[in-house]
């Protein structure tokens, strides 16, 4: 009975070396036979949080082929191992069961989603840009001033795109000759 109320955490805090039970005193059996989620892992890999455009860093823990954890990166100098609540969740994106891994669409009138193939849905994209741009290319105005643009389509870029990737979409809608280019980066 002794030895029995003597591996209560409280009786080892009390009455052994760890007063303020932030060591061994409250250690259980069970908890000493646990392993963290990233112990088992086969790879860490660096990214970036998806989520806002601050870019924080984070650690992906792959075991078999399956993220199995993601945490905030220490080395990072934005975050430094911090993340948001959302970042903090962002392992739902890679894992959860409802998340969407192939090209639906749904044609003009439609009522269904089909799966396109990734290639076929890039080359309907890209035809239907240049065909707008086609379609609505101002190459001068009433005057004769010469404007070189298309009010045919837009860019809203979203706020998980960092300033990279913003930088590139401004570049290419720019070379496109749209006008109408902006993002949430800002915000």
């Amino acid at each position: 009975m002794r030895q029995w109320i003597q591996s209560w955490p409280v009786i080892r805090q009390i009455t052994g070396d760890d007063p303020l039970g932030r060591g061994k005193a409250v250690r259980s059996a069970a908890t000493e036979s646990t392993a963290p989620r990233t112990a088992q892992a086969d790879s860490v890999t660096r990214s970036i949080c998806p989520y806002c455009a601050v870019g924080c860093g984070q650690k992906v823990f792959v075991k078999d082929g399956q993220v199995t954890q993601i945490e905030g990166d220490p080395d990072s100098p934005i975050s430094r191992g911090r993340l948001c609540p959302k970042g903090s969740a962002s392992k739902q994106l890679v894992t959860s069961p409802s998340r969407v891994t192939k090209v639906l669409y749904r044609r003009p009138y439609g009522t269904e989603w089909e799966e396109l193939g990734l290639g076929t849905a890039m080359d309907m994209i890209a035809d239907r840009v240049l065909a707008t741009r086609a379609q609505t290319w101002q190459q001068q105005d009433e005057s004769g001033l010469t404007l070189r643009r298309t009010l045919g389509f837009a860019s809203l870029g979203g706020a998980t795109l960092d300033n990279e990737e913003n930088y590139l979409m401004k570049k290419l809608y720019t070379a496109l000759g749209a006008v109408q280019i902006e993002n949430q980066a800002r915000i």
